[in-house]
């Protein structure tokens, strides 16, 4: 019941308000509406364009673990065939031998995923930065527009 009275009596005051308008208030009103529309599609491509920049580093980044992965993955594979290959006595070496170029293919496989993922990171946040910068222009078209039809309305 106190949405119906609200709407009833918010709709008394837009009838009064509209009654008020001269031409010159009308005009001011347009020029606004066409402004803020510009600010909303300006924002929407920047918006755009930084989902997009954000969605590439994260991509990039996977790609990179993916690879990362796939190196580890064929140095043990080298490991395990040259421990097959080798002869019984000399196993316990090629192991360790396996063992170690591993290692060192998991520490740069570690590091390529650290340094793509930190990459990720920061446009992830300069995405979310160019997104609050395009709605703080929005949010000022807006003001300015609103500034400018009162400005209109006072003067007649």
């Amino acid at each position: 019941m106190k949405k119906i009275i609200a709407t009833l009596i918010a709709g008394l005051f837009a009838t009064v308000a509209y009654a008020q308008n001269t031409p010159a208030t009308v005009k001011a009103e347009n020029e606004a509406s066409k402004d803020v529309a510009k600010a909303q599609q300006k924002e929407l491509k920047a918006d755009a364009k930084a989902d997009k920049k954000a969605d590439k580093a994260i991509a990039k980044a996977n790609k990179t673990h993916d690879e990362a992965a796939a190196h580890v993955e064929v140095e043990k594979a080298k490991a395990n065939e040259k421990v097959a290959k080798a002869d019984p006595e000399d196993k316990a070496k090629a192991e360790a031998k396996g063992d170690k170029a591993v290692a060192k293919a998991e520490e740069k496989a570690g590091k390529k995923a650290v340094k793509a993922d930190a990459k990720a990171i920061k446009e992830t946040v300069d995405a979310t930065a160019d997104k609050a910068i395009a709605a703080n222009k929005t949010d000022a078209v807006k003001a300015k527009s609103a500034a400018e039809v009162k400005e209109a309305a006072a003067k007649h």
